[in-house]
């Protein structure tokens, strides 16, 4: 049942930072006025892009710190304050740390491929969503639980391929409340995720044992 829960809560922590609703709904907005084949191959490429770099992150990001001489209490600690952070603009209907400025809108709006920036960087792959993926697999104790996470960070870029694919539709049915909606619910369950990460990282703290 433990394990149950813990690949639950890791499955929202990625689900609410990758945020497939609110990715599709910048997208629509970006590819407004592009030929749907073209969009469609746009969806595609952003999320292969990104999804190898999540990847990567949750598999690495622990050897990394090891290197950095960065303890595992200390990043939760640290990566739990910045999801704290998304899941407050989350709630607030203001840009979060994995969505886009308006600069960064009108250099999106000029001639070149948008796959890489900002649809898969800082869109999809952000640091809310990069961070998310190293703390939900710090917290896996064998290699099933690891493959597990793997498994959800693929499940929940199936979700966002799916959600973009479909964003014009998706921005109909939904609509400015409910995409507001959508958007301050995940800021709400991200938030106690986030202060649940803080607290694991302190009970690990050295000057707190």
């Amino acid at each position: 049942m433990q394990i149950s829960s813990n690949l639950l809560s890791s499955f929202v922590t990625l689900f609410v930072t990758i945020g497939p609703v609110e990715t599709a709904v910048v997208f629509a907005s970006l590819t407004a006025g592009i030929h749907r084949q073209e969009r469609r191959s746009l969806a595609r490429r952003s999320v292969t892009i990104a999804g190898p770099v999540l990847l990567l992150f949750a598999i690495g990001g622990g050897a990394v710190l090891s290197l950095l001489h960065i303890t595992l209490p200390a990043f939760r600690v640290a990566g739990g304050m910045l999801l704290f952070l998304q899941a407050l603009t989350l709630t607030f209907s203001s840009p979060g740390l994995s969505s886009i400025t308006q600069s960064e809108k009108d250099e999106a709006q000029r001639p070149g491929d948008i796959a890489v920036f900002p649809l898969a960087f800082p869109l999809i792959a952000g640091p809310g969503s990069l961070s998310a993926a190293v703390l939900v697999m710090s917290r896996t104790t064998n290699w099933m639980e690891a493959a597990s996470v793997m498994a959800m960070v693929v499940v929940c870029l199936v979700l966002t391929l799916g959600a973009m694919r479909a964003a014009e539709r998706l921005v109909v049915v939904l609509g400015p409340t409910g995409a507001d909606v959508v958007s301050r619910v995940s800021g709400i369950l991200l938030g106690g995720l986030a202060v649940q990460f803080v607290f694991d990282g302190l009970a690990e703290a050295p000057f707190l044992r």
